[in-house]
């Protein structure tokens, strides 16, 4: 097959719309939470232990490392909730007539994101 297409393999140089940025970041949070899951899981079988283990925990949890990953945890908990709320509606066939309604929706979808992750930044610090 000759074929004389040009190929841009520089990832740097792609421009991606943002209902790809939306959608890979959908994915990205979902594979936080599959960890963060496991890290909220662990405090609270550490929180309902004993009083001891109670009282070892709210003392890491002070650390910054430790209020990050529940920051982190949190974010992408907002992210992939807002952004699969999207697509719900998108399903019932709201807002798929057209590339432009497609591209709002994103737009509201991260601005929404962007509001919600800094109410929990303000809550966790």
């Amino acid at each position: 097959m000759d074929n004389k297409r040009p190929v841009n393999l520089d990832i740097g140089t792609i421009k991606l719309p943002i209902t790809s940025y939306v959608s890979i970041l959908h994915r990205i949070s979902g594979v936080v939470l599959f960890f963060a899951v496991a890290v909220f899981l662990w405090m609270l079988e550490s929180s309902l232990a004993s009083e001891q283990s109670f009282n070892e925990l709210g003392a890491t949890l002070n650390s910054p490392v430790c209020q990050f990953i529940i920051w982190g945890g949190l974010a992408a908990l907002a992210y992939h909730a807002i952004a699969g709320i999207r697509h719900l509606i998108m399903d019932f066939g709201l807002g798929e007539d057209s590339f432009e309604s497609g591209r709002n929706s994103a737009w509201v979808a991260v601005v929404l994101a962007i509001v919600l992750i800094a109410l929990i930044t303000g809550w966790i610090l």
